[in-house]
């Protein structure tokens, strides 16, 4: 029989790095969650993310055990991390902080593609295109998203 669902947590932990110190520790332990058993299988997880701030969706039923699933880095993130700015623009549609092109955006989307409401990679782009400018971000190049 599957175990009944006690709770759903949605958390943003840089990877390689979580601790039972808030946000992590109040939150789970509310739940009644071992949390020094989270942090140890989650920094086991993401090793190979060290520093990256990673959404993790945790699962926690009755009998107070867990699951969790870790979801790719922020759109916002990534796009922070290919520009090296240091952060997006406080008035976006007067001044640029940073320019990327289409080929980076295909590749944001396509890495991000699992964890986007979107079915086509067109759309994908569309929506990283859309972070990109809401946060003062110019979408350079000519070959954007095909209209098919």
């Amino acid at each position: 029989m599957a175990k009944e669902i006690g709770a759903m947590v949605k958390l943003q932990v840089k990877g390689g790095q979580a601790n039972p110190a808030p946000p992590i520790g109040p939150a789970l332990g509310a739940k009644g969650v071992n949390i020094m058993e989270f942090c140890k299988q989650f920094n086991a997880r993401t090793q190979d993310k060290i520093g990256k701030v990673l959404p993790v969706i945790i699962t926690v039923y009755t009998d107070k055990s867990f699951e969790f699933i870790i979801k790719l880095p922020p759109v916002a993130n990534q796009l922070l991390e290919v520009t090296k700015a240091k952060s997006g623009s406080a008035e976006p549609n007067r001044k640029k902080v940073a320019n990327v092109t289409w080929d980076q955006v295909k590749t944001i989307a396509e890495e991000k593609m699992a964890d986007l409401n979107c079915f086509t990679l067109n759309s994908a782009m569309k929506m990283v295109a859309g972070s990109a400018r809401s946060m003062g971000i110019t979408v350079k190049g000519g070959n954007g998203p095909s209209e098919n």
